[in-house]
């Protein structure tokens, strides 16, 4: 039942304070035959799909690189500058860089990205230490040949890191990185790249890197040995022991292939 108030008490109740709703006006009743006839749905249009990797990406390095750059087959692209699957190191006269060793980083950072190549700055030096200890490098063929890249190829922006599904969409790339190069081992350095590589091994994936160490994963029919990324070992020099135990292990892969 509507309470029905004239002028003088409404006037009294908003003096108080009290506000008052008038009842809003009751439209009159439709019929079916008025109701208006709802347009024809039409389905939405087909959406530009993003350019992502798949089977057609290139079976040789430098197109490879090119394609990386002009990915944009997830969020990470809004941070690029340079895509760090980098054209430099590839020989211009072949489509493949065999090296034993392949080195699997974390996302870029800011030095990275402005150079187009992983493992830069302090972390790459002391990379570059560790390989040299091993009888690796950067550069060359073979036993001696350390092939460096990503686990995704473009800087997350500031205040972000790399989510799984955009590791996800970037692991194309990697794997054809591997199919290239045949490496006798895949040394995974840093939670990220550990989380990728270990995806065929999901109870290993979940525990902290410091206890998916010393074993021998497997990733794509690679062997695949875990450690941490330069950047820790610089701030835990203890650490740094351990990272040479599983130096040793990848190595003894690589003489044992």
């Amino acid at each position: 039942m509507a309470l029905e108030l004239d002028a003088r008490q409404r006037a009294m109740l908003q003096d108080m304070g009290v506000t008052v709703w008038l009842p809003a006006a009751v439209p009159p009743a439709v019929t079916k035959a008025e109701l208006p006839r709802m347009p024809a749905r039409t389905p939405p249009a087909a959406a530009s799909p993003a350019v992502m990797p798949s089977e057609a990406l290139a079976a040789d390095g430098p197109t490879l690189a090119a394609q990386a750059q002009a990915c944009q087959a997830c969020g990470l692209c809004a941070g690029r500058d340079r895509a760090t699957l980098s054209a430099q190191r590839w020989p211009a006269d072949a489509a493949a860089l065999q090296a034993d060793w392949f080195i699997v980083g974390d996302p870029p950072d800011d030095e990275e990205n402005r150079a187009g190549q992983p493992f830069m700055g302090q972390s790459g030096q002391l990379l570059d230490a560790m390989l040299k200890a091993v009888g690796a490098q950067r550069q060359g063929q073979g036993r001696s040949a350390a092939y460096l890249s990503n686990v995704v190829k473009c800087h997350p922006a500031p205040g972000r890191v790399a989510q799984p599904d955009e590791l996800a969409a970037c692991a194309p790339f990697l794997n054809q990185e591997l199919a290239l190069v045949q490496p006798k081992v895949v040394l995974a350095m840093g939670r990220f790249a550990t989380q990728l590589l270990l995806q065929e091994h999901p109870a290993a994936a979940s525990l902290p890197l410091g206890k998916q160490r010393a074993t021998v994963y497997r990733y794509r029919g690679f062997p695949v040995v875990v450690t941490y990324h330069p950047k820790v070992l610089l701030r835990a020099s203890a650490d740094k022991a351990k990272a040479w135990a599983d130096l040793c292990l990848a190595m003894e892969l690589v003489d044992a292939a």
